[in-house]
């Protein structure tokens, strides 16, 4: 009977031991934490401002057709598998821009742990509603139909856009209240659907765009989420409407910040959105501090 319950002791170690190795430390800790979506090693200021985050990425491109309802795009992707699933983000650009204007936020944010697929629009006069639609139609595409579907979480998506993109991807958060967050930079749109908009969502403004002032698109735009719980507003400083299309440290720290917190849920990136920052490099954060 002693050898009988030695030997079982010993398999049950055995047991463990296997699952050590075949869950990295990363996996551990995030079951560790009780939150299943948890990606990547505690943040710090340096790890969400830096250039290349701690994900290894590869990226595919998508050509036009391949979907329906959307235009052609790029999806950036983490190469390391072992942690689960990922949220997944959408990226439209602006009136009359091209994909590339926004892909520095491909790498950016796939290297934080985010599947990411870019945009380009099927018409560069689109307007938001056309813009929003095609994001949410390349939204069910990367999630469902795509060739990296496998590593997406369909159950954390998001949406983000710049300018016009920027109002689509309001229009998005406001037709399709099942997505986890929204990012609009600079976002321009005679139509102002924030009071229908539940989804936790971050409006960037410039203090020096003349393009979509933030006194007549973001503050407002801002302003009507009354119905939203979970919401900011940040002003960058020495800023333009074109600061969006192009890397920025405090635009992607915040972004990734937003994401983290909403997408995957992780509440060790509060610490970036909560208490309200005092930060140079903007001149208004307005937020409801999220928990």
């Amino acid at each position: 009977m002693k050898g009988s319950a030695t030997r079982a002791l010993v398999a049950i170690a055995a047991l463990l031991a296997s699952f050590a190795v075949a869950f990295p430390a990363q996996a551990q800790a995030a079951t560790r934490s009780g939150n299943p979506y948890q990606r990547g090693p505690d943040p710090t200021t340096a790890s969400i401002t830096a250039v290349n985050g701690p994900f290894a990425i590869s990226s595919v491109v998508v050509p036009a057709g391949v979907g329906q309802g959307f235009n052609d795009g790029t999806i950036y992707y983490p190469t390391d598998t072992s942690q689960g699933t990922f949220g997944a983000v959408v990226v439209m650009p602006g009136f009359v821009a091209p994909q590339s204007e926004i892909a520095w936020y491909g790498p950016r944010l796939a290297s934080q742990g985010f599947v990411v697929m870019t945009l380009d629009s099927i018409g560069l006069f689109d307007f938001p509603s056309a813009r929003s639609s095609q994001e949410l139609a390349a939204v069910n595409y990367l999630a469902n139909q795509s060739s990296v579907r496998n590593e997406i979480d369909p159950g954390r998506l998001a949406v983000l856009g710049w300018s016009m993109g920027g109002g689509g991807t309001l229009e998005s958060a406001a037709a399709d209240p099942a997505l986890k967050a929204d990012i609009a930079f600079a976002p321009w749109d005679l139509t102002n659907v924030s009071s229908q908009i539940t989804v936790p969502t971050l409006i960037f403004g410039a203090d020096g765009d003349v393009v979509a002032p933030v006194s007549t698109f973001a503050q407002p735009f801002y302003n009507g989420l009354t119905n939203d719980p979970d919401k900011a507003l940040i002003v960058v400083k020495n800023a333009d409407h074109f600061t969006f299309a192009s890397p920025n440290t405090t635009v992607a720290e915040y972004s990734i910040a937003w994401l983290k917190r909403f997408v995957d849920n992780d509440t060790r990136y509060n610490q970036f959105l909560c208490p309200t920052p005092s930060d140079p490099t903007v001149t208004s954060f307005q937020d409801t501090c999220p928990l």
